[in-house]
């Protein structure tokens, strides 16, 4: 059985987001600036300390609709105050659950000379031979974390499923990336395995008619006296 594997490298490509100093903080002070056409967001990292910041929602709506986050590097440029710019990564977006408009935004100040962790897609390639014959794949895992330098993050991991047979699986530790990439993992677990297709339920047959009248037999646990 022969798997394929491969990472899809991109053009490191970085979009700018600016940014502003808030002097405010707590909930009053975002629902104002949430008012104003912008988000509260926050920014930190391992070298500096948590700095309070405000983003145009607007920005935000237009970058994430041509970035996936996670794996993106952004220059981000703070306008006010003293301006400064630093390569941030966008650790989390939060929203709100029902009108699903921006609340606020983490960002990461990202040391260039340090590895990360970021999460990468799977994309599965190829037909298997065991779904040609009948068999069903199973996609446990669409997405891997993978630890490397900001400039060599991968855009989606590939697998090709061409030789896969019904029983056969891929489990992380047979994800070989190539240069200093590397999947952390505690335990091997599958990312995708071809399994056979259900079998057809046995009829149940009938229980057996028993003499008119007679009661069947029923066990009872117990002890002779």
């Amino acid at each position: 059985m022969i798997k394929k594997f491969q990472r899809k490298e991109k053009l490191l490509e970085i979009h700018t987001l600016k940014a502003q100093v808030r002097n405010s903080t707590g909930k009053g002070a975002g629902r104002s600036l949430r008012r104003e056409g912008r988000i509260p967001a926050v920014l930190y990292g391992s070298d500096i300390d948590s700095m309070p910041l405000s983003v145009s929602t607007y920005d935000i709506e237009r970058l994430l609709k041509k970035i996936n986050y996670a794996q993106s590097l952004l220059k981000l440029q703070v306008e006010n105050g003293q301006p400064f710019e630093k390569t941030v990564m966008i650790k989390e977006v939060q929203r709100s659950p029902l009108s699903r408009n921006f609340l606020h935004l983490d960002l990461y100040e990202v040391n260039m000379t340090r590895k990360l962790t970021v999460t990468v897609p799977v994309v599965i390639i190829g037909i298997s031979k065991g779904v040609e014959d009948g068999g069903v794949l199973q996609i446990i895992r669409r997405e891997l974390e993978v630890n490397c330098l900001p400039t060599e993050i991968p855009e989606q991991i590939t697998i090709d499923i061409t030789d896969l047979e019904v029983g056969d699986s891929i489990h992380v530790d047979e994800i070989k990336l190539d240069g200093d990439l590397e999947i952390p993992f505690d335990t091997n677990f599958t990312i995708l395995t071809v399994v056979a297709p259900k079998a057809v339920e046995e009829i149940k047959k009938p229980e057996e008619e028993t003499e008119e009248g007679a009661e069947p037999e029923k066990e009872t646990e117990g002890s002779e006296d």
